[in-house]
C-alpha cells in the first residue's frame, strides 16, 4: 500500500526491520566518510573511551536511514525532508552488532501555500540486540496527498 501524507497520524509506529553492521563494513565506512582511528584500527581503538572499533555516528545514521528507505519511504509519497530537528548518538555499535529500526510519528501538518503536500514529524531510532537505544533522530518528512484530498481542501476555499 502506498502511503500519503493523509495516511498519516500522530503515534503512528513503524517497524523497519534490522541490519547487522561487521567489522568490515564499519572499516569501509569509515575509510571512505569518516576516518578517525577508532573506526578504522583494532589497536587505536583499544586504547579508546570505548576500548574496541566501533561504528562511525554517521554509519549508524546511514544505517537507519537505509532502515527508513526500505520500511517506510520508497512505498511512499516521499518528497524529501527539509531537515532535522535533532540527532543524537546515544551509544557506541560494535562489530558484529544487530540494529532494529523504528519510527513514530509525532506530528503532521497540511502545507497551505503547497496543498498538494504535507510535512510530517518523525522520531526515528535504533536499537541493538541488547534493547539499548542507539541513535535517536527527528526530523521532518515531506509527502504528496491523495488528489481527491487536494481538490476537496481547493474547492472549500
Amino acid at each position: 500500500m502506498r502511503l500519503y501524507f493523509d495516511d498519516f497520524a500522530p503515534e503512528q509506529t513503524y517497524e523497519l526491520g534490522e541490519r547487522t553492521l561487521s567489522r568490515d563494513q564499519i572499516i569501509a565506512f569509515a575509510t571512505e566518510f569518516d576516518p578517525q582511528p577508532f573506526h578504522l584500527n583494532d589497536a587505536a581503538a583499544a586504547d579508546n573511551i570505548y576500548g574496541s572499533l566501533i561504528a562511525s555516528g554517521w554509519h549508524t545514521g546511514s544505517t537507519l536511514m537505509r532502515l527508513m528507505a526500505d520500511g517506510l519511504l520508497v512505498d511512499s509519497t516521499s518528497l524529501g525532508s527539509p531537515g532535522l530537528e535533532e540527532l543524537r548518538w546515544l551509544k557506541p555499535v560494535y562489530p558484529g552488532d544487530t540494529v532494529r529500526g523504528r519510527c513514530v510519528i509525532e506530528q503532521t501538518r497540511a502545507s497551505r501555500s503547497k496543498p498538494d503536500r504535507g510535512v510530517v514529524l518523525i522520531r526515528a531510532e535504533l536499537r541493538n540486540q541488547h534493547d539499548d537505544l542507539v541513535l535517536m533522530m527527528r526530523s521532518w518528512g515531506m509527502f504528496g496527498r491523495r488528489a481527491t484530498e487536494v481538490i476537496d481542501e481547493a474547492r472549500a476555499t
